[in-house]
């Protein structure tokens, strides 16, 4: 029996990371072993290249290379992690995934969203989520909210006309390729939000399991 594969998408400050753990102890008290990771990172070697993508001593990075590390830590990550746990019947959260690419190197380093998803296809073969989540919020908010109390790493401290092209990328993407996605108000208090998603994530899985049980 296959598991259940789900992605959180959105600006940096979105509340993703927060609703992830919060989704992960709901789906683990329905009787479902869950796994929570993220990217870039999930994997000792995808770690290790999360530290030179978000260095702030790697400045200079190119934004060809830059798509590359993350296409490469991605598919360590599905090989390695992600693929294994589906396959053995584990719900997988990942904060992050191959949206994340389309927005951040696609369009808003304008290498373009077909070709860095060309480059992603090849990374994860066909693991594809059975749910992307997008939390939409504008990105000087989400930003606001990030930085009140830390610094950022190297794609954190860009300046805010990156980030609302990164915005405008996830707008893009899903427009694209709009299949599994949901959109979600980020904006809203952080416990409307898990509710919402929540709902969702129950809906689905429910769905998963069963179908994969009677097959």
């Amino acid at each position: 029996m296959k598991g259940y594969f789900l992605t959180l998408e959105g600006p940096d400050g979105s509340g993703k990371s927060t609703i992830a753990k919060m989704l992960q102890t709901e789906i683990e008290k329905m009787g479902f072993k869950c796994v929570l990771t993220r990217e870039p990172g999930g994997t000792e070697i995808g770690e290790d290249i999360r530290s030179i993508l978000l260095s702030r001593d790697n400045m200079e990075m190119s934004d060809r290379t830059e798509a590359l590390l993350y296409a490469a830590s991605r598919a360590q990550h599905v090989d390695e992690k992600i693929r294994p746990l589906i396959e053995s019947g584990v719900v997988v959260i990942s904060d992050r995934y191959v949206f994340s690419s389309l927005a951040y190197q696609g369009y808003s380093r304008g290498l373009g969203i077909k070709k860095v998803m060309d480059i992603n296809k090849f990374a994860i073969g066909n693991m594809n989520p059975n749910r992307v989540l997008f939390f939409d919020i504008q990105p000087k908010i989400a930003l606001e909210r990030k930085f009140v109390d830390r610094i950022g790493d190297r794609l954190e401290i860009e300046g805010i006309e990156f980030h609302d092209k990164v915005y405008l990328g996830y707008k893009e993407a899903i427009k694209m390729y709009p299949d599994n996605i949901i959109t979600i108000n980020a904006d809203n208090n952080i416990d409307e939000v898990f509710i919402q998603c929540l709902d969702i994530v129950k809906e689905d899985i429910n769905e998963a399991y069963y179908s994969n049980s009677s097959r």
